[in-house]
């Protein structure tokens, strides 16, 4: 079937196109043990434009991209985050992104096989119709299609499920390795059973908690943590002037959510900012230590800059026996390896989610106010210059925290 559609191929000066592009049903199997099931055909309604799409963009302008292409294909229709129109159900769905010959989305063994739609061996969202796996279509909450029309500003939100469900996936991982990394720790110090000394442990990781990085996923996980921990102090780090938009959101959403969050009573927490304008990075990690009070007990990196990993080692930002949460993609880490021992720092490093992570994003993300920091595009602007639309507007310094397209405006109430 031949749709238009956006897509990635390995050409120097067109690594992003708009056009005809042929898509077909490639069976597909979501968990490993699962049968192999055809797609079911989906018209797109709402995309928004990720990171990934960008960086994808230069790896094909350097003709780095073949190990991405679908089986057969020396191309890649892009776009992983938004909703579906399922014509043959008559419902909306979110596309589960991740699937593929693995017993779990969130660890990969040396035998198994991935895929990821708009990303990594399956075509994505950029185009008119295509094919998803029938058990990966997940469901809306209730109450925001009317007259078969989806509500607009639910319909943004609904493009941050995928980087969402990523942070679930990081906090689960953070409390599970801080739990096990100083368990025994608190066990002396309070006297306690094994049990009562992991659940303690797991909330004191979050203790003094320096997050180097403020987009989406930065702003994510701060949001996570205030929710689900009563007692985090959270230091966003990052460039913004402190009276941006994007920093007042980031703080008031957070502050949201430890008065929101289920177990956040007697809230002790605390969320502030600190810009960085300082003239070396040691006044930056001097003046993080004093805002904090004390060196990390967490340090998250996803600014995407190699100074994360010098702020946290070799200007101790991170303290003994600490957690350094490695998000970033492209920064290689280094560390002397004599304090690193003694100070037993764990760095930690992993990427993506599970389904039940997916479908817990969306349930928060519907009660939330994210569509605020979202601004659209004109698909026909997009699609009559999609590599300007990117380094023009999409990515631009200028360019909005979010931008998605309404790629089928018959669907959404406008």
């Amino acid at each position: 079937m031949i749709v238009k559609g956006t897509y990635f191929q390995n050409d120097a000066e067109k690594p992003l196109v708009y056009g005809d592009v042929e898509i077909t049903n490639v069976k597909r199997q979501r968990l490993r043990g699962e049968e192999l099931k055809e797609g079911i055909l989906c018209e797109p309604v709402m995309v928004g434009f990720c990171g990934t799409d960008n960086e994808l963009m230069h790896m094909g302008s350097e003709g780095r991209l073949t190990a991405k292409f679908p089986e057969g294909k020396n191309r890649l229709i892009n776009g992983h985050e938004g909703i579906v129109w399922v014509p043959s159900e008559n419902r909306f769905a979110i596309v589960l992104i991740r699937g593929g010959d693995s017993w779990d989305p969130t660890r990969y063994a040396e035998d198994e096989t991935y895929f990821e739609y708009g990303c990594d061996k399956a075509d994505g969202l950029f185009a008119d119709k295509q094919y998803f796996h029938p058990d990966m279509l997940l469901k809306i909450p209730d109450g925001y299609v009317k007259d078969g029309k989806l509500d607009l500003e639910f319909a943004k939100k609904m493009v941050f499920p995928d980087p969402f469900a990523c942070m679930l996936f990081q906090l689960e991982r953070m409390e599970d390795l801080g739990s096990a990394h100083n368990f025994r720790v608190a066990m002396r110090k309070y006297k306690c059973d094994e049990q009562t000394a992991r659940e303690k442990a797991k909330e004191e990781v979050f203790d003094r908690t320096v997050i180097f990085g403020l987009g989406t996923t930065g702003m994510f996980i701060g949001d996570l943590i205030c929710r689900n921990h009563k007692n985090a102090k959270v230091l966003f780090v990052a460039r913004s002037a402190e009276d941006s938009p994007k920093v007042s959101f980031a703080l008031e959403q957070a502050k949201r959510s430890f008065a929101d969050g289920a177990s956040n009573e007697n809230c002790t927490g605390s969320v502030e900012y600190l810009q960085n304008n300082f003239d070396s990075e040691e006044e930056l990690a001097k003046a993080i230590i004093e805002k904090m009070g004390g060196r990390a007990t967490l340090f998250i990196g996803v600014s995407g800059v190699n100074v994360e990993h010098r702020i946290a080692f070799e200007h101790k930002v991170l303290g003994c026996n600490g957690v350094y949460n490695s998000f970033s993609l492209g920064p290689q880490i280094t560390f002397d390896t004599m304090p690193f021992g003694f100070e037993n720092h764990l760095i930690m490093g992993s990427i993506n989610f599970r389904q039940d992570h997916m479908e817990k994003a969306i349930e928060l993300l519907a009660q939330s106010h994210y569509n605020e920091i979202v601004e659209l595009i004109d698909r026909d602007e997009f699609a009559a210059d999609p590599i300007g639309a990117y380094k023009n507007k999409i990515y631009s310094k200028s360019a909005p925290m979010k931008t998605a397209v309404i790629w089928n405006p018959k669907y959404v109430q406008i």
